[in-house]
C-alpha cells in the first residue's frame, strides 16, 4: 500500500519509519505512543521548534546530545539558563546552533512552569486538547497526512501557547508533537504498530487539569 514499506524483519511500517535504520526503533517503540512525562513533553515541543527547516532525523540523531546541553529537558533547570549558557550552547557542536531557537527554548521552559502552576502539569493541560472521535479520521492513510500537516487543534493549541508566550510552536509543529506524543494515532492503516498503539491509548489513563 502507498505509504508502507516490509521490512527485512517482514515488519510492516510507515515508509517513513522504514527508510532508515535510525527511524525503525524511533517509529516502533516511540511515536504514536501516549506520553505523560512532563519532560519529555517539553523534550519534544523543543526538539520539533528546532527542527523547523530541518529534517527530523537530523534532530533525532543529535537527540543525545540535546538532552546534555538542555539538562534532559528538566525546564526547571533550563529556565535558570543564562546568557552564559547561550553561549555555551551556539559553541556546542552536538546540537543544532541556531540562536533564536536556544534562546526560545530557555523562554519556553520558564513559560511551562507558569502553565504547570496553572493547570498541574504540562501533561494534563496537552491532553486536555485531545481530539474527540468525530475530529479524528476514519481511516489514516498517506494521502490524509499530507494535505493535513495541520489540523484545527493543532491551531488551538499553537494559539493558546503563543498567548502564553511560547515561542516557535507554529500548528504544523505542535500537529507533529501530538502524532508523536499519542493525542492521535497516526500511524498508516496497515502498519504493524497501528493497532498496538490504539490499544496503548484505549489503556491510557489521561492526566487531569486541577481542579
Amino acid at each position: 500500500m502507498d505509504g508502507l514499506v516490509r521490512g527485512e524483519d517482514e515488519q510492516i511500517r510507515c515508509a517513513w519509519g522504514g527508510s532508515t535504520a535510525d527511524y525503525v526503533p524511533y517509529h516502533d517503540n516511540e511515536w504514536g505512543r501516549p506520553v505523560d512525562d512532563d519532560f519529555r513533553l517539553f523534550e519534544k515541543i523543543c526538539l520539533e521548534g528546532f527542527q523547523s527547516g530541518l529534517s527530523w532525523l537530523t534532530i533525532l540523531r543529535k537527540r543525545e546530545n540535546f538532552r546534555a546541553a538542555f539538562a534532559n529537558f528538566d525546564f526547571n533547570k533550563v529556565a535558570r539558563f543564562t546568557e552564559e549558557d547561550v553561549q555555551r550552547l551556539l559553541a556546542d557542536a552536538g546540537i543544532v546552533r541556531h540562536r533564536g531557537k536556544i534562546e526560545s527554548t530557555i523562554n519556553n521552559a520558564r513559560r511551562a512552569q507558569e502553565l504547570v502552576k496553572e493547570a498541574g502539569s504540562l501533561a494534563a493541560w496537552f491532553w486536555s486538547f485531545e481530539p474527540t472521535a468525530q475530529e479524528r479520521p476514519a481511516t489514516v492513510d498517506l494521502e490524509t497526512l499530507r494535505a493535513n500537516p495541520t489540523t484545527p487543534v493543532s491551531t488551538k493549541i499553537s494559539k493558546e501557547l503563543k498567548k502564553r508566550g511560547w515561542t516557535f510552536v507554529g500548528p504544523t509543529t505542535v500537529y507533529a508533537f501530538m502524532q508523536a506524543m499519542g493525542l492521535v494515532n497516526d500511524h498508516i492503516e496497515g502498519c504493524s504498530c497501528r493497532a498496538e498503539v490504539e490499544q496503548e491509548r484505549l489503556r491510557f489513563n489521561r492526566p487531569k487539569l486541577r481542579g
